[in-house]
């Protein structure tokens, strides 16, 4: 076994056992760390089999945006972990009926994609030399510019109407919030806010003032 072997294999057993703790994990924000780590070993065996693009996407999108947004939400979010896992195993048979349906279709559709006839392995043959001149990434992006050109347009409308209406629904103002309004803060002087009072020690104290007055002096200052 060669290094490049041993490294997959390593890369492979580190997968299986972060997607392993991602589903068994009792604390989220666990889980999101070695969902994160999951994705870092497939990228890793993307770098291996010659996929540098689709390595460095799985990185820069999901690993640097989308699982750091995930991990934030989680943080901020206040999960009941205990009320969640309540009805796990009220639903645990049609889970694994349809895991189970899931796997077979992949492993169908798996199957029959390795079956390589002799036709294409010669079809492959005589394309190496010229597929050797073009790297993955200029092959790729040739074709998602060329071929594919109206879907990844679509595709890239569809996130900016996503983003707009994400910022949209962030920015509404609610009527349960106090919102603090900066121009208020720099236009205020310190005469508005204290007041100072010489005080006499020989005098007596001035009566407290009634709650309305009180309410009125508030809402003025």
């Amino acid at each position: 076994m060669d290094v490049k072997t041993g490294f997959f294999y390593l890369f492979s057993l580190v997968l299986l056992f972060a997607a392993f703790r991602v589903i068994t994990s009792r604390n989220p924000v666990h889980a999101v760390l070695y969902l994160i780590l999951a994705f870092s070993q497939a990228a890793a065996i993307w770098l291996l089999l010659q996929a540098e693009f689709l390595a460095i996407v799985l990185v820069l999108v999901y690993l640097g945006a989308v699982l750091v947004l995930f991990l934030f939400v989680v943080m901020m979010l206040d999960i009941d972990i205990e009320d969640m896992r309540r009805g796990f195993w009220r639903h645990f048979p049609l889970a694994a009926t349809i895991g189970a349906l899931v796997a077979l279709e992949m492993a169908a559709v798996l199957m029959g994609g390795f079956r390589v006839s002799e036709e294409s392995r010669n079809l492959a043959g005589a394309a190496a030399p010229a597929a050797a001149q073009v790297s993955n990434t200029k092959a790729l992006g040739i074709l998602l510019y060329t071929e594919y050109l109206y879907p990844i347009q679509i595709a890239a409308v569809i996130l900016l109407v996503a983003m707009i209406a994400a910022i949209a629904l962030t920015l509404r103002g609610r009527k349960d919030t106090r919102n603090v309004r900066p121009e208020d803060q720099v236009h205020v002087r310190a005469a508005d806010r204290v007041a100072m009072v010489k005080m006499d020690p020989t005098r007596p104290a001035p009566p407290p003032a009634p709650p309305a007055a009180a309410a009125a002096e508030e809402k003025k200052a």
